[in-house]
C-alpha cells in the first residue's frame, strides 16, 4: 500500500533549493503545494477510514465529506488544516497569480505535518 507521507517528503524536496534547476521554480512550489495538500488529504481519509467510521466513495465529494466527518467528531483543527490545503492548493493549480507563493508553501509544509501528526 502506498505510504501517502511520502508526497510530504516529495513536497518538501520540491521546496528546497539546489543545484536542480526545477527546484525552488514557481512550477515547483506550486506542486509541492499540491503534494502537501494530498499527501495530508490521503493520509487522514485512509485514518479515518480504517479508525474512524468514515466511508469514501472514491468521488471528489469525498474532500469535503471529509473535512465534515471530522468536525463532526470534534477534531477541527484537523478539518480546518484541510480546508486550508485545499485551498492553497486549489490556488496553486488554477489560478494564474499567487500570492506570497513561498508564504504558502511554508503553511503548506506545516500544514501538511500537523495533519499526519495529529493522526
Amino acid at each position: 500500500m502506498f505510504d501517502w507521507r511520502d508526497y510530504l517528503e516529495l513536497a518538501s524536496s520540491l521546496s528546497a533549493t539546489g543545484p536542480i534547476t526545477i527546484q525552488g521554480s514557481e512550477a515547483a512550489s506550486r506542486s509541492a503545494i499540491s503534494r502537501a495538500y494530498y499527501a495530508a488529504y490521503c493520509h487522514a481519509r485512509n485514518y479515518a477510514s480504517h479508525r474512524l467510521g468514515f466511508v469514501a466513495s472514491g468521488g471528489s465529494r469525498d474532500h469535503g465529506r471529509l473535512r465534515a466527518h471530522f468536525q463532526n467528531i470534534h477534531m477541527r483543527s484537523v478539518a480546518d488544516s484541510l480546508n486550508m490545503l485545499r485551498q492553497w492548493r486549489n490556488q496553486c493549480d488554477y489560478d494564474d497569480v499567487v500570492p506570497n507563493l513561498p508564504g504558502v508553501l511554508t503553511k503548506s509544509l506545516n500544514q501538511a505535518e500537523s495533519v499526519i501528526r495529529q493522526l
